[in-house]
């Protein structure tokens, strides 16, 4: 299966030591968050923003600001912006109490950051925060997987969400929080710009294609052998 140019594809939450792997596919970008840095032990931000952008080689990176009012919002995101003409800032669409954060992305909007507004789950927080950034190239992150999570279906969610943002902006729509593999098929059928995905997920799609009757053949061996190699008897 042709995977290549259908879809830009950003790794999410890479490591250091993790950006000589050979994932099989054209990577296009990077995201992160504090809770990917907070899994990885970082103990200073930026200066692991900073490394992180000695290894992205002036591909796209999403970096989060880890405020939750407008001025210091506005403060981190020039400081993020500012180590790297490839940087997104990462703004949440709303603030911890649930209001937009539209103020914020309208100034940032008006100084020419780059913005990837993150933690989007509806078309009508979308609707309502378009108007100041809708002839700009920022990246609106819609959470398909938690959406999956909290049981809606998020393949039409995000479709009406693209045909949307396609026919009112210059914006691009990426599919985040994927759950499998299976996402980035999902994602170009929805006619989504960008997806980001886990490393492990990425690997895996070198299976798509796989032959089915082969591959269950090898579960079958695979549960074989760790009931031998157990000495489990029945």
């Amino acid at each position: 299966m042709d995977l290549d140019k259908k879809i830009d594809l950003y790794v999410d939450g890479l490591k250091l030591d993790q950006f000589d792997i050979n994932f099989g596919i054209k990577i296009d970008g990077y995201t992160f968050n504090p809770s990917i840095f907070k899994k990885s032990g970082t103990k200073n931000y930026l200066d692991y923003c900073k490394k992180i952008l000695e290894k992205t080689k002036n591909n796209p990176v999403s970096f989060e600001v880890i405020a939750d009012d407008e001025d210091n919002i506005i403060k981190q995101a020039k400081i993020l912006s500012g180590l790297s003409n490839s940087v997104y800032v990462k703004v949440p669409i709303v603030y911890t109490n649930g209001k937009l954060t539209y103020n914020v992305i309208k100034n940032l909007s008006n100084e020419n950051i780059k913005m990837n507004i993150t933690a989007i789950f509806t078309i009508e927080q979308i609707k309502n925060i378009l108007e100041p950034i809708n002839a700009t190239k920022n990246i609106l992150s819609v959470f398909a997987g938690r959406i999956y999570d909290a049981g809606y279906d998020a393949f039409s969610r995000v479709k009406e969400i693209n045909e949307f943002v396609k026919s009112n902006s210059s914006c691009r729509v990426l599919w985040a929080s994927p759950r499998m593999s299976y996402d980035y098929i999902a994602a170009i059928k929805s006619k989504t710009d960008i997806i980001t995905m886990q490393p492990e997920q990425i690997l895996k799609m070198k299976k798509f294609g796989k032959d089915l009757e082969q591959f269950s053949i090898e579960t079958a061996n695979q549960f074989y052998k760790d009931a031998k190699t157990s000495g489990y008897k029945i």
